[in-house]
């Protein structure tokens, strides 16, 4: 790490925790690649449940399986993807909407799994930098309107 990195990211890239992602991204992925970070960003554009938000994770991450549907899960799977790289791992929830209704209901245990794994990562000499690009709410349902959830046309 050069001296011209800002001190609040020479921290953050120390400690680890929670960043803005709609700040500095670019900064931060370029510094945290070049210190041997693993860069993960979450696609959670369609999640309207946590279990679509932990499918985005797993693929994030290249875990091996899918772990089911409850925060423990989750956290198990941050804590190995943490032990299988050698300085830690960066994950973004890109356009996470957290305004929905079932994911605004756990909203305050998800934070602390995440902040959970701040600590573990530290405890086992690695870090952890998560970051919640937060995009609202869904739009409501159209009736008589299809929406069609994957990537290529009808």
């Amino acid at each position: 790490m050069g001296k011209t990195v800002d001190p609040k990211l020479r921290q953050l890239l120390q400690k680890g925790g929670d960043i803005d992602p709609q700040k500095d991204l670019d900064a931060l992925e370029a510094v945290a690649k070049e210190r041997g970070l693993a860069w993960c960003v979450a696609d959670c554009e369609k999640a309207r449940s946590w279990s679509a938000v932990f499918r985005a994770v797993v693929k994030a991450v290249d875990y091996p399986q899918f772990f089911g549907g409850d925060f423990d899960a989750l956290y198990d799977c941050l804590s190995d993807t943490l032990l299988d790289q050698k300085e830690g791992v960066v994950l973004v929830f890109d356009k996470l909407h957290s305004a929905d209704p079932a994911i605004v209901n756990e909203g305050k245990e998800f934070l602390e799994i995440l902040n959970n794994a701040v600590q573990f990562a530290q405890e086992n000499g690695r870090v952890f930098i998560f970051g919640i690009h937060h995009a609202g709410k869904h739009p409501e349902a159209v009736p008589g309107v299809v929406n069609s959830w994957s990537n290529t046309p009808a």
